[in-house]
């Protein structure tokens, strides 16, 4: 390869100790701390290490995350820089992939890693998922793939990887579609290429966008509760193909009423789809002016719609059909 790899630690895990007088594991190690703690690193290829924070990652923000793509997009303007790696908490490192798969559109890949383990726990998993995270990003082979997440030796999409399971270093999978690639001792291997992305990168991060789950029995309350806080738009997590219970409607009409934008994201999985027709049914809600939100996950949902408001002028309101656009081709 030509080029370094520039290392972005974030927090997170993979940076943490045991803390006697906390109780548990807490943030401890320095990104360059983090990078010489890996036996053989600086002979994969030259790195630069960049510490953007040192957070867990339960405590990254939207506004983190902007900031972090702003970097990302700023250093891979670069010649010397081939690729990027991020470490990061794993509880919300899928919401930082997504963000930074929409926001950063260099060939060059970005690739991030974690742990479920800390160094001083039995089995510490931290040290390869580095390893492999940096060998991806100094690959060729990975240019072009967007966002990655770099976990167990697997290889996912941002758009589709997702945390499964709150203990297990497996626990990032691709559900429905499963890993694009693999690190093996010898080589990269992609066996498939996202399709389909896109790129939002607007020049402020100022409007809010809030997620909401429904459940049985929900009467809508929450998105009034939204409303008068002022949000700009919702994403509601909602059940099968997209459906609700009847006495959500009211509450719905209320917001798009107001101007809210609204993005309907189902929690089991596959797409939402107007199929239903019933009181509550995705057909009633399309009529509406509920959009889509396609195979999304409610929290990436989020996050799309909260780039595709902030994409509307300063002193306009955001239009339905300007932000639809960028769901309905997900």
């Amino acid at each position: 390869m030509s080029g370094k790899v520039l290392v972005i630690t974030t927090g997170g895990t993979i940076a943490m100790l045991h803390d006697a007088a906390g109780g548990g594991a807490a943030p401890a190690r320095n990104g360059n701390e983090l990078v010489d703690g890996v036996r053989g690193l600086e002979r994969v290829c030259p790195l630069e290490v960049h510490e953007f924070a040192n957070l867990p990652s339960p405590a990254m923000t939207p506004r983190h995350m902007y900031d972090l793509a702003a970097l990302v997009r700023r250093r891979l303007e670069e010649e010397a820089i081939a690729g990027v790696v991020i470490t990061h908490g794993t509880d919300t490192l899928e919401e930082t992939a997504y963000f930074l798969d929409l926001t950063v559109d260099s060939p060059k890949p970005v690739c991030l890693t974690a742990a479920m383990h800390a160094e001083d726990e039995l089995g510490p998993d931290g040290p390869r998922n580095l390893m492999s995270a940096v060998r991806v990003a100094a690959s060729p082979q990975a240019r072009g793939m967007g966002a990655l997440v770099v976990m167990n030796d697997q290889l996912h999409a941002a758009r589709e990887a997702a945390k499964t399971h709150a203990a297990n270093v497996a626990t990032f999978q691709s559900p429905w579609w499963g890993p694009i690639g693999t690190v093996d001792d010898d080589r990269i291997i992609f066996r498939r290429a996202p399709l389909h992305r896109q790129t939002l990168w607007p020049s402020r991060l100022e409007r809010r966008a809030d997620l909401i789950k429904i459940v049985t029995g929900d009467d809508g309350s929450l998105i009034d509760f939204a409303l008068s806080h002022g949000t700009d738009g919702l994403v509601i997590e909602s059940f099968g193909r997209g459906n609700v219970p009847p006495t959500v409607m009211p509450a719905l009409r209320r917001a798009i009423d107001r101007g809210v934008i609204i993005v309907n994201a189902t929690r089991t999985g596959g797409r939402v789809l107007d199929v239903y027709a019933y009181d509550g049914g995705m057909v009633q809600q399309r009529r509406l002016g509920v959009i889509m939100g396609g195979e999304l996950s409610a929290a990436k949902a989020r996050l799309k719609l909260l780039l595709a408001l902030n994409l509307t002028p300063a002193g306009e309101r955001p239009q339905r059909d300007a932000v639809a656009r960028w769901f309905d081709t997900d």
